[in-house]
């Protein structure tokens, strides 16, 4: 049977050239409150799983969360494939927290330009940093910069709908597209540029980018990496979702797997099921010609053509730094922290006490949500334990916020009418939400 769309997954070592019942924001504290107060940079999941942790773990704690956009969730909202709808159970939870009597949430609030950090650190006993990772990795290669060369977190953003993405238009009338990077968020934009656009109807993708995918000649995808198999980064549940994508075909390079099958007894449990699935889907494919090639990345001057109208760049996230105030280390795009305490600088090591930071923006763009929950809930200890054991000094009253000193900032009962229209607005359309 003829199929009319395939994805190619190939691995390629060489040099590329691309030619609402929530109250308001508290009006502060009396001076003489004893209330511990503790702000939260960031209201996406490594955020929200710290508060819950904080707010369970001690009393008289009050937990303020400032967010830069106008909606909270960060990547849960606006990272994962609309035809995820499970991964985005986990806002339940975030409702839930968000519900608490001692939680605020202040939207449309951004670090380093609407409130300074050493001002949040006056007014706060203790601040967490977890504001994500919002840049991307560049390759540094020549014609980088050309029109048809996007990247894959802005292309991911423009399908769900980010504020500020929503005129990326990306150039979707060629037949072939090359996806550069082999992680789950290349694997996702492969599949919505081949999945059937009446299949994308039923999720929350935004209106605009299925006008755009339902004029798309895409046809052909290619996933390209610059190692092997066994270093694949996506997920088996993704690979899944992949190979049983209706209508398309999933097309190995038999090259790429000489010597892999002898790798299987060593390999940990997940990357074993991976690697196996990869190999059962390739035995089910047309066999070609293979030669050696150990699975190590080795330097060559092979060259490989591929035809591409657009290239997605996927290759990875970077935090910045976004307050002169934070310890951060540009060359790995991360705050310098020893388990989650900020560090006053990066020789010394010395712990700026009161200071911590979690998520990607501590750890590195690594790890799913889960990965994300335990780490929030680790430096989320850390912290409860330092004022517990009075490491961070808590018998001082705190000012904490008020709305009245920000602008135009989004309380949680603004995000309930927000959210509400959303759900209205999706309703009409005959799915989950149309987000504004």
């Amino acid at each position: 049977m003829f199929l009319p769309k395939k994805v190619l997954l190939s691995t390629i070592t060489k040099q590329c050239c691309l030619h609402t019942n929530k109250k308001e924001f508290s009006a502060g504290v009396a001076v003489n409150s004893p209330t511990k107060r503790i702000c939260i940079v960031g209201a996406g999941p490594a955020g929200f799983y710290a508060a819950q942790y904080i707010l369970k773990t001690l009393s008289d704690c009050v937990v303020d969360v400032i967010e830069k956009l106008p909606v909270p969730f960060g990547l849960v909202r606006f990272g994962v494939a609309p035809d995820h709808p499970e991964v985005k159970n986990v806002i339940n939870t975030f409702n839930k927290t968000a519900e608490h009597k001692n939680f605020n949430f202040f939207g449309n609030v951004t670090l380093g330009k609407d409130i300074s950090l050493q001002e949040l650190r006056e007014r706060y006993h203790a601040v967490l940093l977890t504001y994500g990772a919002d840049q991307d990795r560049e390759l540094n290669i020549p014609n980088e910069n050309q029109p048809n060369v996007l990247s894959a977190r802005k292309f991911v953003a423009w399908y769900n709908g980010l504020p500020g993405e929503q005129d990326l238009n990306p150039n979707l009338s060629g037949r072939s597209v090359a996806i550069l990077g082999q992680g789950n968020v290349a694997v996702d934009a492969a599949r919505m540029l081949l999945s059937s656009v009446d299949a994308l109807r039923k999720t929350d993708t935004t209106e605009y980018a299925l006008e755009a995918l339902s004029r798309s000649k895409v046809e052909q995808v290619y996933l390209v990496g610059r190692r092997g198999p066994l270093q694949a980064a996506f997920t088996i549940k993704e690979l899944r979702e992949m190979l049983k994508l209706p209508n398309v075909q999933t097309i190995w390079k038999p090259d790429d797997f000489t010597d892999v099958p002898a790798h299987l007894p060593n390999l940990p449990r997940p990357r074993k099921r991976l690697t196996e699935l990869m190999l059962k889907s390739l035995s089910e494919q047309s066999s070609s010609s293979s030669s050696n090639r150990a699975q190590r990345p080795i330097p060559t001057d092979k060259i490989d053509h591929l035809p591409a109208e657009l290239i997605l760049r996927s290759i990875g996230y970077k935090s910045t730094c976004v307050d002169g105030g934070i310890c951060f280390d540009d060359r790995g795009g991360r705050v310098f922290n020893e388990s989650g305490r900020v560090l006053k600088d990066a020789t010394s090591k010395s712990v700026d006490k009161g200071l911590y930071v979690a998520g990607w923006l501590g750890t590195g763009p690594t790890g799913v949500i889960l990965t994300t929950m335990n780490g929030a809930f680790g430096v989320a200890k850390t912290l409860c334990d330092d004022i517990i054991s009075n490491e961070v000094d808590t018998s001082s009253s705190k000012a904490g916020s008020e709305a009245k000193q920000y602008g135009r900032v989004v309380t949680w009962s603004h995000w309930h009418r927000i959210n509400q229209a959303e759900i209205k607005a999706g309703e009409r359309l005959g799915k989950p939400r149309e987000k504004l």
